[in-house]
């Protein structure tokens, strides 16, 4: 089914434009919540997926943020540079790199939640638990129609 045609294209209502201001309005809101703890939105994603072992290798964690490679070196560099982690070579592959967090790293994992949930709640403060859920079905849909082709 087709919901934009050429008639019917709002630029401020087309999806796209949307997601990515919904996108950037978090974004913003929770890089100064988390200035305190020195660390950007995007930093925090790499932060908690190794905290929770979602991802253990610059590669894995690319592909579950959906970052290009040569953004997350850059993302890493900045972590490490801070004490927040720790990359070595794989001892049953060198060509693979393992990311660790440091002692530092884990006690900002452990500090993210107190930043980062206050930021999300105030952005669906109006939702009420049913709209919530169904807020997050209806993004799963959107996400999941990208591996259903």
């Amino acid at each position: 089914m087709e919901h934009y045609t050429k008639k019917t294209f709002p630029t401020t209502q087309s999806i796209g434009f949307m997601l990515t201001k919904a996108r950037n309005m978090v974004l913003a809101d929770m890089d100064a919540a988390l200035e305190p703890l020195d660390i950007t939105s995007q930093q925090m994603g790499i932060i908690l997926w190794l905290s929770r072992g979602v991802a253990a290798t610059p590669f894995e964690m690319s592909r579950h943020l959906s970052i290009d490679t040569g953004l997350m070196t850059r993302m890493l560099n900045k972590l490490e540079a801070k004490g927040l982690l720790k990359r070595t070579r794989s001892n049953t592959d060198r060509r693979v790199v393992d990311l660790k967090l440091t002692r530092k790293g884990e006690a900002i994992a452990a500090n993210i939640p107190d930043m980062a949930l206050p930021v999300l709640n105030e952005r669906v403060r109006n939702f009420s638990k049913t709209e919530f859920k169904e807020l997050l079905r209806l993004l799963g849909k959107f996400i999941d129609a990208d591996t259903q082709r």
